[in-house]
């Protein structure tokens, strides 16, 4: 038995240009928005390793004027 997956690329394939932007826009609109990204990953990596360095500074340390 197929997945809902396969089954949904299967029939995306059949869907015109116009129709396959149509439900992209959708699942687009379906899916949330705070995924982290690869690159996201990446510059939380970096940050952890400059917090544990003391690489980094507090709100208190910088001049807001």
């Amino acid at each position: 038995m197929e997945t809902v997956k396969t089954q949904a690329f299967k029939t995306f394939d059949y869907l015109s240009e116009r129709e396959q932007a149509l439900v992209f826009e959708l699942i687009l609109s379906l899916a949330p928005d705070d995924i982290a990204t690869s690159e996201d990953l990446i510059a939380h990596a970096e940050a952890i390793k400059e917090y544990e360095r003391g690489e980094t500074v507090t709100d208190k340390d910088i001049n807001w004027d």
